[in-house]
């Protein structure tokens, strides 16, 4: 036998064809998860309103990292200046919020977690806090409100899990409970009449990270659909919570004191 010297051909990227002869075509493959970057404005001289707001929000983190309630801040008091240095330095993290109703407001993270900017009909706003307020005060006004459908053909599993959820829902102060639709035995037509059943909350909540996680409030109390996408936006994850707010949508403590230090580190930058 001859040592090897040279790679064989017919082999490697491209070399394997299909029966028509076309090229193979594989599945998207995840891409990188988003992580946090330090972004410092862009701007010459930097408004003392936009700096003294800066350090308002990074206290704030502290007293919330330390159990403190959620902490709003106006932004309309601030000159046009300093609002346009403060909404660079937030930026836009990871997660988005819709909450429906009166006034209608937009929620987004800031690229500091825990940070929020909220924007509506008269509502210009940050909220320092693990989840923003109304996203829990308001989650469960009806937007589309649950029916009293009877079940129908086709119908099998879905009464039961109705059942398991309203009484999870009635125990006040319960531990976390998840029903996870995607191991469990059911048909098209049990997922229409659960949702009908259960109806619509005000707050529409995307996650984006490895995927997307999409969270929507029902009109039952403590009760939210969650459904988690890989990245090539295929469901993977179909659940209930019941919970005051799903975890994926918190902040934690230790996500707001670093975001603290942060907030602290881009001051330190542009003053």
């Amino acid at each position: 036998m001859q040592n090897f010297h040279m790679p064989p051909t017919g082999y490697g990227p491209g070399s394997q064809t299909s029966e028509d002869g076309q090229e193979l075509e594989y599945m998207q493959m995840p891409e990188d998860m988003r992580t946090y970057t330090t972004h410092i404005p862009m701007a010459e001289n930097v408004p003392a309103e936009a700096l003294d707001f800066l350090t308002q929000l990074a206290d704030a983190c502290d007293r919330v990292a330390a159990g403190g309630p959620v902490e709003r801040f106006d932004l309309k008091p601030l000159p046009d200046e300093a609002r346009a240095v403060v909404a660079e330095s937030l930026g836009e993290g990871e997660v988005a919020m819709k909450i429906r109703g009166i006034p209608a407001v937009r929620v987004q993270e800031s690229v500091f977690a825990g940070v929020w900017t909220l924007s509506g009909a008269g509502v210009e706003a940050v909220e320092v806090g693990q989840v923003p307020a109304d996203a829990i005060a308001r989650a469960f006004e009806p937007y589309k409100p649950a029916t009293s459908d009877k079940p129908g053909p086709g119908v099998v599993n879905a009464p039961a899990l109705l059942n398991e959820l309203a009484d999870k829902s009635a125990q006040e102060g319960a531990d976390l409970h998840v029903i996870n639709l995607t191991l469990l035995p059911h048909t098209e037509e049990d997922l229409a009449w659960l949702a009908n059943r259960l109806g619509e909350g005000s707050v529409d909540i995307l996650s984006r990270g490895y995927g997307n996680c999409r969270v929507t409030a029902t009109c039952l109390p403590r009760t939210w659909h969650v459904q988690f996408f890989n990245s090539t936006d295929q469901l993977i994850l179909d659940t209930y919570e019941v919970t005051k707010m799903p975890e994926v949508a918190i902040a934690a403590h230790e996500d707001l004191t670093d975001s603290g230090d942060r907030i602290r580190e881009v001051i330190e930058a542009i003053r």
